[in-house]
């Protein structure tokens, strides 16, 4: 175990598990083998469909559940073992924040953090003022959690988060509730997190979620991790779609199968599908060689929507 630790701290992971494994009483894998690493500084996202195993990894990274097989460390340090020394480091939102109803927002923030005892108390107030602040919630800091939406509880969970400075945050699926201009601005304060020097770990559903806010991500698909690295090589390792528009599509079609374009659809006079390797510029040569119209041609970079279904062969709920 010290040396896994050791192996941890001189890869510079603020996360590192490996091997790790939880299999539920009835047989149920639901995390299986995991080796993960993220690196300080990252904003990582850790992306998979709901059931992927993505909260269950969370719960034992944070010592709640105790895994089957393997071993987590967080900060350098194994987990569940070093649990008090690393988990006043870390600050955890993590499916929906307990909340005591009949309190106000304020005052939940305060019981928060009063038992903390890491906390200072003579700054106690103020920190949750700032909290409230950066969450957008000082305006309904005096109303009863009971009467909070569910983006309004959320923001508060990520308020308690927040209550002070933290090494690590781990975030599970922080914008579930949240209208479009909620989700903007939870993005908007993880990417500032990031920049104050806080790594941030954010388990997700919502591909453009963490194309847009993350550096790093990872990819778990019925409790198997698929690929892990940044968010620009798992982009630019998968190919793009090549998109061309003619008013000539069946005469289009039979070229570009005859070289070698696959997953062709057509819809009216526009065409799309995998190319194949080369340059494809050659497609474009061999299309009007053959006397088709093209009045539009290129290849969309690849998103990370494109990576899931081409290591997957699934689709994936973009919307969420």
């Amino acid at each position: 175990m010290a040396e896994q630790t050791a192996v941890a701290r001189d890869t510079g992971a603020v996360i590192a598990t490996q091997g790790l494994t939880k299999r539920y009483r009835g047989g149920q894998l639901a995390v299986d083998a995991l080796d993960l690493s993220v690196p300080r500084g990252s904003v990582f996202g850790f992306l998979g469909p709901n059931g992927s195993g993505k909260t269950t990894t969370i719960r034992m990274l944070l010592g709640l559940i105790e895994p089957t097989g393997g071993a987590a460390h967080l900060l350098g340090e194994p987990m569940p073992g070093s649990g008090r020394r690393v988990l006043p480091r870390v600050g955890a939102l993590i499916e929906g924040p307990a909340l005591y109803g009949f309190l106000s927002g304020r005052d939940n923030l305060l019981r928060y953090d009063a038992a903390d005892p890491t906390a200072d108390p003579r700054t106690r107030t103020s920190r949750v003022d700032r909290a409230l602040e950066r969450v957008g919630l000082s305006g309904a800091a005096a109303k009863k959690a009971r009467a909070y939406s569910l983006g309004m509880k959320q923001r508060l969970g990520l308020a308690a988060a927040l209550l002070q400075p933290r090494e690590l945050l781990v975030l599970d699926e922080p914008t579930n509730g949240l209208d479009p201009q909620g989700m903007r601005e939870i993005r908007s304060l993880v990417r500032e997190l990031a920049e104050d020097g806080s790594t941030v770990f954010l388990s997700s559903h919502l591909l453009d979620e963490i194309e847009q806010v993350c550096t790093h991500t990872a990819v778990m698909h019925h409790g198997r991790l698929v690929t892990q690295g940044t968010v620009a090589e798992m982009s630019a390792g998968a190919r793009g779609r090549l998109t061309v528009t003619t008013p000539d599509p069946g005469e289009a079609a039979r070229v570009l199968k005859e070289h070698g374009v696959s997953d062709l659809s057509t819809a009216g006079e526009k065409l799309s599908g995998d190319p194949p390797p080369g340059d494809p510029a050659e497609l474009n040569t061999a299309l009007v060689r053959a006397g088709v119209r093209v009045r539009a041609f290129g290849v969309r970079q690849a998103s990370l929507e494109d990576v899931f279904v081409s290591l997957t062969g699934e689709g994936f709920d973009v919307a969420g």
